[in-house]
């Protein structure tokens, strides 16, 4: 109503500075004082004009409603992944730099971006070219490696088509490319969910693993965060078998690592926690929903499996000392 009044008062001026002309005698400077007034009426709707817009200016979704706007078969997981919560945990929130590792078809990212909002970036964080050989092996159909680098290569293009002009931006790098290095302590945060198995099964080929969190080191800004979740072997097991070609690694190993990088552990949570999940070393994650691999539909084993639901997760939270 303040705005609709200032429009009111000025467009009353303009109308009496046009039908009015100065009298004969009357001092020229009389119209000079009329014309100093409606220029001041003037910068005083601009100035009210631009604060009502400002007011007006539409905030990030918050993360409730944008979950309730996944789609079906997002939401169905969200008992097993805990997006709110694991998102809260980590202290994500909007405006920020976050960097997503390995977000291959988007289940995270679709939330991420909404939620850091126009003011935030949202950055992938893909496999080296490198990697592929190592987790098909030597013999690896070629075309299958080149699909896998194309598609890893317009993830970016592809992730700004979700949502068009609304929400983060969007940008992409390669880890131990040496991309990162060219921005050095930009990140807010970097999510590893469900990521760091397969940089482990490349530890002794490439030293993907220790190279990764050495890199992301670089890219966290002081006092920025790490968030893991990852399928968590049970510390009993074999170091051979928690290597990361079964999907699993021991919750002990990923802190020595980090630590070793310079993080500090500031909080471990159970929330992805599923103490039914209690892997042999002949079992692999996947045999585990919703991949169910290994068991037919229908069958004891599969009902076993489903029985157990998903993995069992650590989920770790490390800070860059400021």
């Amino acid at each position: 109503m303040k705005l609709a009044l200032s429009a009111l008062a000025a467009s009353s001026v303009f109308a009496f500075a046009a039908c009015t002309s100065a009298p004969e005698g009357v001092e020229e400077t009389a119209v000079v004082e009329t014309e100093a007034a409606v220029a001041e009426v003037v910068e005083t709707v601009e100035v009210e004009v631009a604060e009502a817009v400002e007011e007006v200016i539409v905030e990030p979704m918050t993360l409730t409603a944008i979950l309730a706007a996944q789609p079906d078969a997002t939401k169905a997981r969200y008992g097993a992944r805990r997006p709110a919560e694991t998102l809260e945990f980590f202290g994500i929130e909007p405006g920020m730099t976050v960097v997503e590792a390995l977000p291959g078809g988007g289940w995270y990212s679709k939330i991420l971006i909404p939620y850091l909002g126009p003011d935030g970036q949202l950055i992938g964080a893909h496999y080296p070219d490198e990697i592929w050989p190592v987790l098909f092996g030597e013999n690896a159909d070629q075309e299958r490696i080149d699909g896998f680098i194309e598609r890893t290569n317009g993830w970016a293009t592809g992730a700004r088509e979700w949502y068009g002009d609304d929400g983060a931006d969007i940008q992409q790098y390669k880890m131990t490319d040496g991309q990162a290095a060219e921005n050095p302590g930009s990140a807010d945060a970097v999510l590893f969910i469900r990521a760091m198995h397969n940089l482990h099964r490349a530890e002794a080929e490439l030293g993907l693993f220790t190279n990764t969190i050495e890199e992301t080191y670089d890219l966290v800004k002081p006092g920025g965060v790490v968030g893991v979740v990852q399928h968590r072997a049970p510390e009993g097991n074999s170091d051979e078998w928690a290597d990361g070609n079964a999907g699993y690694l021991k919750q002990s190993r990923v802190i020595e690592a980090f630590e070793a990088a310079g993080f500090v552990l500031e909080a471990s949570s159970e929330l992805n926690a599923n103490a039914a999940d209690t892997p042999s070393e002949d079992d692999v994650v996947w045999r585990l929903p919703p991949r169910t691999a290994g068991t037919e539909e229908g069958t004891p084993e599969r009902a076993a499996v489903e029985a157990i639901g998903e993995s069992d997760r650590m989920t770790l939270r490390f800070r860059k000392p400021a």
